[in-house]
């Protein structure tokens, strides 16, 4: 009996925004959701600029050149918001 080993792949296949949040596909088919208040840098910024994003890091980042934003994918699973983020939510 063979068993098929299934990897996890954490790149970035494709990004989407809801009014509230940011959804990152990956290669694996996982999708991660994050609300938006966790990077107020693409909170405040228009959605031409969200539209604007590259993959970067190996497939393992995303960057936003006009707004100065970096997110990873490893950060985004482990639920990490950015400090200024930390500060307005609690």
């Amino acid at each position: 009996m063979s068993i098929l080993a299934i990897r996890a792949d954490e790149r970035v296949k494709n990004v989407s925004f809801t009014e509230g949040s940011i959804n990152v596909e990956l290669i694996d088919g996982r999708t991660i959701s994050v609300p938006l208040v966790w990077y107020p840098r693409l909170l405040d910024a228009t959605s031409e600029q969200r539209a604007q994003w590259e993959v970067c890091g190996g497939g393992y980042g995303l960057h936003w050149e006009e707004i100065d934003e970096d997110l990873s994918t490893e950060g985004m699973l482990r639920g990490a918001p950015t400090a200024k983020a930390t500060k307005q939510i609690s």
